[in-house]
């Protein structure tokens, strides 16, 4: 239950521990020692040297420590699902998936890492260049903070800590302190093995102040965070010279189009705007639905988000659990009342029973209503009327945010227009935004962050070019 400090593979404690209730029983289920700045400081010296041992790892060891890790976690599979319940609430089948996303993550990175390459060029292309051995090969950056958020408390962790240890860096990890002995556990996985490289990866918790000493630090070469959009600017502000990979969040959208099979649509629609109570950074939270099929699809979306279980997260039946705080609770419920007060139509929902808030769907939703405009991060959907296609990507590209967007239409046309106007990071054709695999690239645009997750593309991230000229 408790979640010690890893300086590289020495376990610390403190005496000053923080409690970590469960979002649904409101128990202890973890507690994790109160870091400060002198602990981040001296997990990323651990980290400093760790590198010039991380840096000479033979490909062939790094590959076998991860097959083993994957190995370790798929034999307790069931144990970091419950952690993950137990920490922040998530519904049970949903914390199987994430288990099982991340073995697939970890398998994925392996085969990326063994393929990724450098390449050669002519070096006597132009008349005052010469005939040489020209090439670039990637090498590893350095150190790499890792900080990660509570709603994919292992898998988030496994995209950032995965790749930059299969290419050689040396790790510190600032998991949410939310989930901080699902992060530890499996911190743990990888010490556990007997292809581990001493000292590679140190584990430290806590909020701004351990954040900001690890992020203005010179040590580290490269900063990989996933959170707020308030945050990302300190870290990008404070940062230095160093690469700096955000992912903040979104305010996903949809355009449902009059040639798609409506059914179909909303029954997608619901579980994208439900699924993990909305607390996913693409969970969707706009659609934009052509007038003349605007009442049947808000009929059919509606029935389908009453089909949806709710309550008891341990329950492999429940698909809505828990949001993570009671503020939370507090903050949907202010959002939804402000919406109704300007015009909105609730059409379900709005009601909840202590931390679950009920899946709620608003019609009659304008573009200057807050909860259209700001990342909602709760069970929330928002219903908007346009006239076609040229309206809608407007409206939906009418946002500071730009993740992923998607369309339902059978129309090849606006399949294209889509394709080619969509202002975001990924689009998505007849099914939701909400949709991820974890072998894309993924990330975003505008205030949604900057470079890219997906194991190929996050070993770009935490690498380096070297280039190289034999004359």
């Amino acid at each position: 239950m408790q979640a010690k400090i890893l300086f590289g593979s020495k376990e610390v404690i403190k005496d000053e521990w923080i409690e970590i209730k469960n979002p649904y029983k409101n128990k202890i289920v973890s507690m994790y020692p109160s870091c400060d700045e002198e602990d981040a400081k001296k997990a990323l010296l651990v980290a400093k040297v760790a590198f010039k041992e991380t840096k000479h790892t033979k490909l062939s060891q790094r590959v076998k420590w991860l097959e083993d890790v994957a190995d370790r976690l798929q034999a307790k599979r069931e144990e970091f699902a419950k952690t993950i319940t137990d920490e922040v609430g998530k519904p049970l089948k949903f914390s199987l998936i994430e288990v099982d996303r991340c073995i697939e993550t970890i398998k994925l990175t392996i085969s990326a890492v063994i393929e990724l390459h450098g390449e050669t060029f002519s070096s006597d292309a132009m008349p005052s260049g010469k005939k040489s051995i020209s090439f670039f090969k990637r090498v590893p950056a350095g150190v790499v903070v890792a900080i990660t958020p509570f709603n994919f408390p292992l898998n988030l962790v496994a995209h950032k800590i995965v790749p930059a240890l299969a290419m050689g860096n040396s790790v510190v990890l600032k998991p949410t302190p939310e989930a901080p002995l699902a992060a530890y556990k499996f911190a743990k996985l990888f010490y556990e093995s007997r292809y581990a490289v001493k000292d590679t990866l140190s584990v430290v918790y806590g909020d701004a102040e351990v954040g900001s000493a690890l992020v203005s630090s010179d040590i580290p070469r490269v900063i990989s965070f996933t959170g707020s959009v308030p945050v990302g600017k300190i870290i990008t502000k404070h940062a230095g010279i160093k690469k700096v990979c955000l992912e903040l969040g979104g305010n996903a959208a949809t355009f449902i189009e009059k040639s798609c099979d409506i059914e179909d649509a909303a029954k997608k629609c619901a579980v994208a705007s439900f699924y993990n109570s909305g607390q996913v950074c693409i969970s969707l939270q706009r659609i934009y639905v052509q007038e003349d099929i605007y009442d049947k699809f808000a009929n059919v979306l509606v029935d389908e988000t009453k089909k949806l279980t709710i309550g008891d997260p341990y329950d492999k039946e429940t698909f809505i659990g828990p949001l993570i705080s009671l503020d939370a609770v507090m903050r949907a419920k202010s959002w939804v009342e402000s919406a109704i007060k300007e015009g909105a139509k609730l059409l379900c929902g709005n009601k909840n029973q202590e931390r679950i808030f009920y899946p709620t769907i608003l019609g009659n939703v304008t573009d200057d209503m807050k909860i259209v405009c700001e990342e909602v991060f709760a069970p929330i959907v928002s219903l908007v009327k346009v006239k076609d296609f040229d309206e809608a990507v407007k409206k939906i590209n009418n946002s500071p945010y730009g993740l992923q967007y998607s369309i339902f239409t059978n129309d090849l046309t606006l399949t294209k227009r889509a394709i080619e106007e969509f202002e975001c990071g990924g689009v998505v054709i007849n099914d939701i935004p909400t949709l991820r695999f974890d072998i894309q690239p993924y990330g975003g645009v505008k205030l949604s962050g900057t470079g890219r997750e997906g194991p190929k593309y996050a070993l770009e991230e935490f690498s380096d070019i070297k280039s190289v000229v034999v004359c």
